[in-house]
């Protein structure tokens, strides 16, 4: 089952990268939506952990 404060880490992480993008690319850019899709999975996965569903180690390095 994965941690919640190890996805907590990588949440912080894909959102810095995810700001860094958009700045870098633009908000629209291919680049920047990808992060935010990835993003998108952490979130979700985070919200399944925190509410009792398992997670794999698998599922989240995908």
């Amino acid at each position: 089952m994965v941690d919640l404060i190890q996805l907590e880490t990588q949440i912080e992480q894909k959102r810095q990268q995810m700001l860094e993008y958009s700045l870098t690319f633009g908000i629209s850019s291919a680049k920047t939506l990808h992060v935010s899709q990835e993003l998108d999975e952490l979130l979700n996965q985070y919200e399944e952990v925190k509410n009792g569903k398992k997670t794999t180690n698998n599922e989240l390095t995908g």
